[in-house]
């Protein structure tokens, strides 16, 4: 987070796309290495990018308009879209003889917050490589129009995360925004009413991290130094053997139930909060995975109520709802639109907005803690003991640590060993198929975007 946030200010403002060819063309040839410096990656493959290939085709011929949704569990998922499309594509084009004009890209959709915690850098670099922000959590009028317009007019296809945000988990998908069909729906009616001929998609495309070697040995420093954080005994050395899931599986559930054990006596102590007996027992005899997941629930529940219940919002939703909400709600705390002018504003008046802006990042913090957990499942390691799951668990408990001890970065966050990534490309599924059912009345449009979020997920969990 940056130190701004803790004062109030003038409303965000939109940063128009505004896609510079040159920056677009040192950025697909500096990328390779990007890659290699900046991430642990060494390898992306992909599967059917034939399709996606002729998809451009088609696209560039003026047949089609598509967007990408793809899938978003770690903040280096643009980097290997961004590799797919600029490297993978062009050269699958070329084997199968598909006749495409490169640069390969397209305009994406980015959370208009990204530029708050990484820097106003990456906000210019996004604008400039294509990008359109969204306020999350609201009806951001000026970044729906500006996707919807490049949807239906723009020089390049779209892409877009419809989860919304990370969960760190390669192999769980958090509930999709139904967004990204409404965005398809309105392509589909802006091209009718211009009486235009195009088709329009949207393409599901998975992405799926794994480790080049098992780093069990890293993940056991891991949680380690997080037991050392959190006040538990230190295993350092696996007595002088090498790390295996059998040894540490124990450990990550002790170390899981002792953070619960602290965030409940947090919440009950200082905030006054009422939690289940049942949830805090220890359950013993019982199954220690579905009693974690039973007292996450109810401690994410407690954590949630408490910032909405300052921000006068009803406790009602899925948590990635509730998380939005309370994300807007404390941006209106933040970026004020009574204080467009902060210089005719008094130091008093000052004063008691960066007390209100100061409270309500506080009142967040909360919610950023629930952010981590909204796909955790009990049985996540349990159903499939792979070390992808277990270090991705254990990195969403270090992420929990580092927020309580108020210094989490997730550019920052560490490498437990190299990777290589897997993409893949689903089949196009047409909006324009459904598209007279969803301009036929209100409750159509409604039901048609629904079932189209609903068929999306389905084919992103497929491509899992």
């Amino acid at each position: 987070m940056t130190t701004g946030i803790y004062q109030a200010q003038p409303p965000l403002e939109f940063i128009p796309p505004k896609l510079n060819p040159l920056l677009l063309q040192a950025a697909h040839l500096l990328l390779p290495s990007i890659i290699n410096w900046k991430t642990a990656i060494t390898h992306i493959e992909a599967d059917n990018v034939e399709i996606l290939a002729d998809l451009y085709r088609q696209f560039q011929e003026g047949k089609i308009r598509f967007l990408l949704a793809f899938r978003h569990p770690k903040t280096e998922d643009p980097l290997c879209l961004g590799y797919l499309l600029s490297q993978l594509v062009p050269q699958v084009a070329r084997e199968k003889d598909i006749k495409i004009q490169t640069p390969i890209h397209a305009h994406f959709i980015y959370d208009r917050g990204i530029p708050l915690w990484a820097g106003e850098h990456i906000g210019w670099l996004a604008s400039h490589l294509g990008g359109t922000p969204i306020q999350r959590g609201k009806a951001d009028w000026n970044g729906l129009r500006s996707a919807r317009d490049l949807f239906a007019n723009g020089k390049l296809p779209m892409a877009a995360a419809p989860e919304g945000a990370t969960n760190g988990l390669s192999e769980i998908m958090s509930p999709l925004e139904p967004g990204i069909a409404q965005l398809g729906f309105w392509c589909a009616e802006d091209l009718h009413k211009a009486g235009r001929s195009e088709q329009v998609y949207i393409v599901p495309v998975g992405l799926k991290y794994s480790y080049v070697a098992a780093p069990w040995n890293a993940i056991a420093q891991l949680l380690s130094e997080l037991e050392a954080a959190s006040g538990l005994p230190i295993n350092p050395s696996e007595n002088g053997n090498s790390a295996t899931i059998e040894s540490l599986y124990p450990r990550l559930l002790t170390l899981a139930e002792h953070l619960l054990t602290l965030m409940e006596d947090f919440y009950k102590r200082f905030y006054h909060q009422k939690l289940p007996e049942a949830m805090v027992a220890s359950h013993e005899g019982g199954d220690r995975n579905e009693a974690l997941k039973a007292r996450l629930e109810a401690l994410m529940h407690v954590a949630l109520q408490i910032s909405e219940q300052y921000f006068d919002l009803p406790p009602k939703g899925a948590w990635n709802d509730r998380c939005r909400r309370l994300e807007q709600a404390g941006w209106n705390y933040i970026f004020r639109e009574d204080f467009k002018d902060l210089k005719s504003l008094s130091p008093i008046e000052r004063a008691l907005g960066d007390r209100v802006a100061e409270e309500a990042n506080r009142r967040m913090w909360h919610m950023r803690l629930v952010e981590s957990f909204v796909a955790v499942s009990g049985s996540y390691i349990k159903d499939k003991p792979s070390v992808e799951r277990f270090a991705e668990t254990t990195l969403l408990l270090r992420d929990m640590v580092k927020k309580i001890q108020g210094n989490n970065d997730p550019l920052r966050r560490p490498q437990l060993g190299k990777q290589k990534v897997k993409i893949t490309i689903g089949e196009p599924i047409s909006i324009s198929e459904r598209y007279p059912t969803y301009k036929a009345n209100r409750v159509g449009a409604k039901q048609a975007v629904t079932d189209f979020t609903n068929d999306l997920q389905q084919a992103m969990e497929n491509l899992i």
